[in-house]
């Protein structure tokens, strides 16, 4: 870190000093030597250093809660040093003036100790060329990302018979079929509301409507945000006095798109907000495109006015893929990766994966992981361990657990209490043994963790546990067939 006025005048800190120099100046004294901004002028890796502290400052700073730092500060880049003035840039003209207004006191705070001398900010909105500051203009588009996935088109998107109604409601919605220059809300279709499990490609039709409208227009106002966002904008919205601000956000898009807006039940403020965005917007005639895991009339603490404005346009639900979608998945998955991928692994990968497509997305990114890194030929067994990995990283891990104890329960034939319990029968005791060997497998539990979920015994017991079933499934064919069978029958719940 560079900072002036230090006693050497101009150095780097070392990292045991970084934050502890002595000041040697006072107001009305402060020595603003000229080579010195030049210096930082010409030298953006100096500015960069300066704005590491900076945000360090803003950080420890009491006045600034970790939400408003992350949501304000932290999103800041540099951008040069000009004129005694920081030239910083942020994602949209909402973010500059709200940033400006709110946090341009301890900004300057910040500069000033780390350069030691006044220093003026200047926040630009980022353009999608590099301008000068005469020049930058706020983006008139919106995104929670504030960058479009090129893979999450309409192009990309497979279609089958679990989603096909969907993929044309999108297509309709998007324009993209209509030789009209500028979309316009389908009022048949708006709202759009589009609901099913996780997983299923409700977030992928979303981006490519937003990929798709702004091919053809790239000046239209598209928003693309969460239920929770929504509500944690709110939330900030009133924590500063914003709520203009939100309004204008929001009540102004040309296309809205909400994932994920189930969020907003129960959250009184939230859903009036919504309420009010909704009805601006559908009586402009803009366009709107929600999401949920589950249908409305499911969603438990919504208020029955909402409810009924999604009924105003078209619902329509997502199911899991059929095995011949799920193979087309993963081979387009693949190529998209650059992997090639015989029909036996795809198939592997499409027969076990059966209700997510993230997780075949997972699987695959899984191999070219193993491929790129390790060096590994891609054959049935990557596959295998692929998927294990995949599909067990999406489950809570106490979901897991109880799944493996309820299986090797079972198939045994043990009450599921007994193999919890204290029992040493020997029935008792294998089963016991080789639940608690499948969860060491397949979850990333440690041995005191795996105990507190069979009773409480001590952690030798676990590894003898787990050493014997390995020992014993590696001469054990019939064993082995049994715990193969036993995790895969978890993996598929």
């Amino acid at each position: 870190m560079i900072y002036w006025n230090r006693i050497d005048n101009y150095a780097p800190f070392s990292e045991k000093d970084e934050f502890s120099y002595k000041k040697t100046h006072h107001k009305g004294h402060i020595d603003l030597r000229k080579n010195e901004i030049e210096r930082v002028e010409k030298n953006m890796e100096s500015f960069n250093e300066v704005f590491e502290y900076v945000l360090k400052y803003c950080h420890d700073d009491p006045k600034v809660s970790d939400i408003g730092f992350n949501k304000w500060i932290r999103i800041l880049e540099p951008y040069k040093f000009e004129n005694n003035t920081a030239f910083l840039l942020t994602d949209s003209e909402f973010t500059r003036k709200t940033t400006l207004e709110v946090y341009e006191p301890v900004l300057k705070r910040a500069f000033a100790e780390a350069m030691g001398f006044e220093v003026n900010i200047n926040i630009l909105v980022k353009t999608k060329e590099a301008k000068n500051e005469e020049t930058v203009e706020p983006v008139p588009t919106i995104s929670e990302n504030n960058s479009i996935s090129e893979a999450l088109t309409f192009e990309n998107f497979i279609k089958g018979k679990s989603n096909e109604l969907a993929y044309a409601f999108c297509i309709a919605v998007a324009g993209k079929n209509d030789n009209s220059p500028t979309p316009v809300a389908n009022q048949t279709f708006n709202p759009l509301f589009i609901y099913g499990d996780s997983g299923l490609g409700k977030t992928h039709l979303m981006k490519a409507i937003e990929n798709e409208v702004l091919r053809k227009n790239p000046d239209l106002n598209i928003i693309y945000t969460t239920g929770e966002n929504f509500v944690n904008e709110l939330v900030m919205a009133l924590e500063y006095h914003k709520t203009i601000d939100f309004h204008n956000k929001y009540r102004n898009a040309d296309f809205l798109l909400i994932d994920d807006i189930q969020f907003i039940a129960g959250k009184e403020r939230g859903q009036e907000e919504f309420f009010h965005t909704f009805n601006d917007l559908y009586n402009a005639g803009k366009q709107i495109v929600l999401t949920s895991d589950i249908a409305p009339s499911k969603i438990s603490k919504l208020e029955n006015r909402i409810r009924s404005r999604f009924s105003l346009g078209v619902q329509v639900d997502i199911q899991p893929p059929d095995f011949e979608t799920r193979m087309a998945i993963v081979k387009r998955k693949a190529e998209l990766s650059g992997l090639q991928l015989s029909d036996n692994v795809a198939r592997i990968i499409a027969e076990r994966v059966k209700t997510n497509i993230r997780q075949l997305e997972g699987a695959v990114k899984k191999i070219n992981a193993l491929v790129n890194i390790e060096g590994a030929s891609i054959n049935i067994a990557m596959a295998q361990n692929a998927i294990r990995d995949i599909m067990t990283d999406s489950r809570p891990v106490s979901s897991i657990v109880s799944s493996i104890i309820s299986e090797t329960s079972r198939t045994f034939g043990v009450p599921q209490g007994d193999i919890i319990s204290n029992k040493r029968d020997a029935k008792t005791a294998r089963a016991r043994q080789v639940a608690i060997y499948i969860v060491r497998e397949i979850t990333d539990l440690t041995q005191k963790e795996i105990s507190e979920y069979f009773g409480g015994r001590d952690r030798t017991t676990i590894l003898y546990s787990v050493e014997t079933i390995s020992k014993d499934s590696a001469t054990d064919s019939s064993l082995k067939k049994t715990i193969d069978k036993i995790i895969k029958n978890v993996q598929e719940q």
